[in-house]
């Protein structure tokens, strides 16, 4: 996942992601990735709309924002 990611910063692009919290709950998102640090990655998450980090192993599935409308 880590490798989606930079491609992903280095594009600009955006990626829906499905998130184990860490409550166990699953939850879709649309981020912005910003950087990658360690385990853990920043980004936009235009679904809560707002800076958020993410822990990478955490991140159960994501894929590519290919249309206009994200959320």
């Amino acid at each position: 996942m880590t490798k989606e990611l930079l491609r992903a910063i280095k594009q600009q692009q955006l990626i829906r992601v499905i998130y184990l919290g860490s409550s166990g709950q699953t939850t879709i998102r649309v981020i912005r990735p910003l950087a990658v640090e360690g385990n853990q990655v920043k980004a936009y998450c235009l679904t809560r709309r707002g800076p958020r980090v993410f822990t990478i192993s955490r991140i159960l599935a994501g894929e590519p924002v290919v249309n206009s409308r994200v959320v």
